[in-house]
């Protein structure tokens, strides 16, 4: 009877009839694997026709991995906010005598103390679900291992990889910014302003950058087994300001030198303020905005967004920090018998009269206080009480290396100049 019924059937469906019943044919034939969401139970206890659930729960907690290593069992942790010892080892299935023992194996495993969201954790369990150990990557560089002895007793200790140094160049010509020229040149953020503070104390590089300046930097780039894990120290660095060569070489102090051996640090910056552009230049007489006349202007405006740090320019004491109508939030710093300077129109003093500061502490905020048009830093520098020009006024000298130590200093900054002359020789033929 079916026989007779499937000769009746159109052309069509027999041949989607055939295909059906190939398809279930070729999955019949294939190897069946059991899901991974499956219970696996002896064939002798399964009973027909009985509903048996599935564990749906296929995929792991979302801050553990899991690994073997030497027969034991580790588990990568996350560690989220919040977090401490006690409460991993407890995810982990640790009791709290284990997570008392590890905090007490040493100093070393004081580190534990400082770890933050993000960071990892690895712990290892015996097949019985014993602990057997703990790895705590601190950085890049440095993790903390804790092991347990023979006796059954737990160690900590610290590990660190080798960092190995290379060296790098770059080089750059501005055009329209200091800042832009870095950038084009491949330098990370922190290294053109490391540039920057290198030869702070020398250029303004608000007031004294121009068009067609250069400079020329050789810098550490740090890797681990090969693989580059951040930047490490400007070496040396050569700028080039409207014509005028500044050289500087880092010594094994961390602190930089002219090849000659002079600091390059000095007793005062030549810029108090991390600024975008300058409003007003150094003048004898200028057309005040607010008063509406003309007047001696003897300082430099530096126009920044309100709330800018200002820093003080050198060592010192606070000699005035008060509010008035006309300077607004101000402060003045006394360095030594013969040099002053004055900071004006904060829109908030960060030291009070009788303070004493340190060269590049912040004093103060930029604001509009006082007879002031817009946010802006007013800066003075006077010199036995007479105005001077902060930006060309000469500036005692620069201590020298020690003496012990001039000799080796010059050989290395020998080196660091052949360096730089070659950089440059090369970046010149690439372009």
């Amino acid at each position: 009877m079916v026989h007779k019924t499937l000769k009746q059937l159109p052309k069509t469906h027999k041949t989607l009839l055939a295909v059906a019943l190939l398809c279930v044919v070729t999955l019949m034939l294939l190897p069946s694997e059991p899901a991974s969401a499956s219970r696996q139970l002896p064939v002798t206890e399964l009973e027909l026709g009985k509903r048996y659930p599935l564990d749906l729960n296929v995929s792991p907690q979302n801050d553990i991995i899991v690994g073997e290593e030497d027969g034991d069992a580790w588990q990568t942790h996350t560690i989220r906010k919040g977090d401490n010892l006690a409460k991993i080892f407890q995810r982990a299935g640790f009791t709290p005598q284990d997570t008392y023992r590890v905090s007490r194996a040493g100093d070393d495993a004081k580190a534990l103390l400082k770890m933050r969201p993000g960071q990892e954790l690895m712990l290892a369990s015996s097949p019985d679900g014993q602990f057997k150990g703990l790895r705590y990557r601190m950085d890049a560089v440095t993790s903390l291992k804790v092991s347990v002895d023979e006796d059954g007793s737990l160690q900590s200790n610290i590990e660190k990889k080798t960092i190995e140094t290379r060296l790098n160049y770059a080089q750059g010509q501005i055009d329209s910014s200091f800042w832009n020229a870095g950038v084009q040149a491949n330098l990370s953020d922190n290294q053109i302003m490391s540039l920057a503070n290198i030869f702070g104390w020398d250029i303004d590089f608000a007031l004294e950058i121009r068009q067609g300046d250069t400079f020329n930097v050789i810098f550490e780039e740090q890797y681990i087994e090969g693989d580059f894990v951040g930047y490490g120290n400007i070496v040396a660095a050569e700028f080039v300001n409207q014509g005028e060569i500044f050289t500087a070489v880092r010594y094994d102090d961390g602190n930089y030198y002219t090849p000659e051996g002079r600091s390059m640090r000095k007793s005062f910056l030549r810029a108090p303020v991390n600024f975008k552009y300058i409003s007003s230049s150094f003048k004898k007489r200028r057309f005040h905005p607010v008063q509406k006349r003309w007047k001696a202007h003897r300082g430099v405006d530096y126009a920044a967004d309100r709330g800018t740090p200002v820093m003080a320019a050198g060592d010192g004491k606070v000699i005035r920090a008060t509010y008035d109508k006309y300077n607004g939030h101000h402060v003045f710093i006394q360095h030594g018998e013969k040099y002053t300077t004055k900071y004006l129109h904060f829109t908030k003093r960060a030291v009070k009269r009788g303070d004493v500061v340190k060269q590049g502490q912040v004093i103060g905020y930029v604001g509009s206080t006082g007879l002031a048009s817009g946010p802006h830093l007013h800066y003075e520098f006077l010199v036995d009480g007479v105005h001077r020009n902060p930006r060309t006024v000469s500036l005692p000298k620069a201590q020298p290396i020690d003496q012990s130590q001039l000799s080796q200093f010059k050989q290395l900054a020998a080196l660091r100049l052949e360096q730089l002359s070659n950089n440059k020789r090369i970046m010149l033929a690439m372009n």
